[in-house]
């Protein structure tokens, strides 16, 4: 089963602090380049993987989708968003990713924000998604990027090299809000391979930095034009 960390209290309360937990989409940075990824919502059926307080839910019924559901590993996550969430033709739904089964054909866009990372069986989810998808159905996703999931290899000094082991996949453990969280580290090569091998044509990808905008309104994020925090990928059925 996937490790559910959201439900650790000390994670879980450090998690509803952050910013895009309390202000949700506008919150996060990399939302204006991830919103340009996605299809037209009007009449469309989506599911959002790993859908956290229900934000993306919410803002998919509000462009026009005609149905929505969250899936989320955390009951912590699912009681916050369905608190949050007065809307029938939004529901969510309580599954493990790595064993997740969506009905064939049933949806026009699959999401997921930040997710995908903490999964060790990624093929069959991906499986997954692509039979779930009608076709010309889209596959949208942020990760963190393999730059980030990198450091902290078994056996690699922490201070050698800014990243470590990047080409030495599997799993890595961090301490961010709570101690002993996992990550699985992949290389973007994996990722984009294992889209192609199950059939997705990958149409945008995008190493996210910070705008000139962006960073005119939040100089503090200047530092993420070094090495960029997330890795946006946009998929085709």
């Amino acid at each position: 089963m996937t490790q559910n960390i959201y439900d650790n209290p000390e994670f879980f309360t450090g998690y509803s602090a952050l910013p895009r937990s309390v202000q949700g989409l506008d919150a996060a940075p990399e939302w204006p380049a991830l919103r340009a990824m996605l299809p037209d919502l009007q009449g469309r059926h989506v599911v959002d993987l790993g859908c956290g307080f229900g934000w993306f839910c919410r803002f998919a019924r509000e462009a026009g989708a005609r149905s929505v559901l969250g899936i989320d590993v955390s009951e912590n996550m699912l009681a916050r968003a369905r608190e949050m969430t007065a809307d029938p033709a939004i529901a969510y739904r309580r599954a493990d990713l790595e064993t997740l089964t969506l009905t064939e054909g049933a949806f026009d866009l699959v999401y997921s924000s930040l997710t995908l990372h903490y999964l060790s069986n990624l093929a069959a989810l991906f499986d997954t998604i692509h039979q779930a998808l009608g076709p010309g159905g889209r596959f949208v996703f942020s990760i963190e990027h393999p730059i980030y999931t990198a450091p902290s290899a078994p056996g690699w000094a922490s201070n050698a090299w800014p990243v470590n082991g990047y080409l030495t996949e599997g799993p890595r453990t961090t301490d961010w809000l709570a101690k002993g969280v996992i990550k699985q580290h992949r290389t973007i090569a994996t990722y984009l391979n294992l889209l192609i091998l199950t059939g997705f044509s990958v149409l945008r990808i995008e190493e996210w930095g910070p705008t000139d905008a962006q960073i005119a309104a939040h100089p503090e994020w200047a530092c993420e034009r070094e090495r960029p925090p997330f890795l946006l990928v946009s998929g085709g059925r």
